[in-house]
This record gives structure tokens, C-alpha cells and sequence, in this order.
């Protein structure tokens, strides 16, 4: 038994040291962490359970899953246009588009969504992780499998974002 909490210590230590490696790439939590002497790992880890508390137990759940939804997408958005490539812009392209029909369709039927399903924020939380996640693709998923087929029926010709159109000949 012994063996095995060690075990367990020696994964969540190195899982916090990797943690800890990846905020320090962020100039404004080093200088949190010494102003406060608090490990930016450890406010990064608490500030995630306040977080995920609040939406649990619908405090601000509203607001909160709306902040998930469009701050961190925002950024990764402004940092895709950025960059050289374009698969990055793509995904953050999805993510908008699916976000924002959900956001359509929910601001039609979230008080009855609450009424009826108490769980409503903690399970969009999950959900909006999963689209916004690279490594899941969500938004590309949800986007091909459900989104694309409901919009193909009022979009009769929608060039690929892929695929650069020609530009028509000006008239002569």
C-alpha cells in the first residue's frame, strides 16, 4: 500500500513540475508567483477547482461557461491569426461557428434547460472543452457530423475555406 501512495506521489509531483513548466512561459503568473510566494502550479491547480466547483454547484455557472467558452478561444483565435499556416485558423473558424449556434440556440431554451436538467453548465463545460481542445477537434467533428448537413440545406454553394476561390474576370 505503501508502495502504491508513493507511486501516486511521484506521478502528481510530476505532473505538477510539468505544469508548473508550461505557466512559466507566461510572464505575468512568474511575477504572481513572486509577489505571493504561491507555485504558479498551485494557483493554476486551485483556481481550476474553484472554477469547476462554482459551475458544479450553478454559482455564476452562467457567466462562467460563457468566460470558457469565448476568452480562452478569443486568445488562441488572435494567436492563430498570427501564425503562417492555416489549419490552426480553420479550427478556430469551427470552433466560432459551432460555438456560436449553440449560443443561438441556447439563448432560446436555457431556462428551461436549467429547469429540467440541473447539470446543464457543468455538462456545456465539458462540451465547450471538447470543442475548443486540438486535440480533440471537437468543433471539426460536431461541425462535420451535425452542423454541416442542417446549413448544407440553406447553403446551396459554400466554397471550402480550404480551397482559395479564383477571382472573377473583371468586366471589360
Amino acid at each position: 500500500m505503501a508502495a502504491q501512495v508513493q507511486q501516486l506521489q511521484a506521478r502528481a509531483d510530476y505532473f505538477v513540475q510539468q505544469l508548473d513548466k508550461e505557466l512559466s512561459k507566461f510572464p505575468q503568473l512568474v511575477k504572481f508567483e513572486q509577489t505571493t510566494h504561491v507555485p504558479k502550479a498551485y494557483a493554476a491547480i486551485g483556481s481550476f477547482a474553484v472554477f469547476v466547483t462554482l459551475i458544479f454547484f450553478n454559482i455564476f455557472a452562467g457567466f462562467l461557461t460563457t468566460v470558457l467558452g469565448f476568452v480562452l478561444p478569443a486568445y488562441f483565435s488572435l494567436r492563430a491569426l498570427e501564425t503562417k499556416g492555416a489549419e490552426d485558423d480553420i479550427q478556430w473558424l469551427t470552433y466560432w461557428t459551432v460555438f456560436g449556434f449553440f449560443s443561438f440556440l441556447e439563448s432560446f431554451s436555457v431556462r428551461l434547460l436549467i429547469y429540467y436538467f440541473p447539470w446543464y453548465y457543468t455538462v456545456k463545460a465539458f462540451a465547450i472543452t471538447y470543442l475548443m481542445l486540438p486535440q480533440t477537434q471537437g468543433a471539426k467533428v460536431v461541425y462535420v457530423k451535425f452542423l454541416r448537413p442542417v446549413l448544407a440545406q440553406f447553403i446551396k454553394s459554400s466554397p471550402s475555406p480550404a480551397v482559395p476561390q479564383q477571382a472573377a474576370p473583371a468586366p471589360q
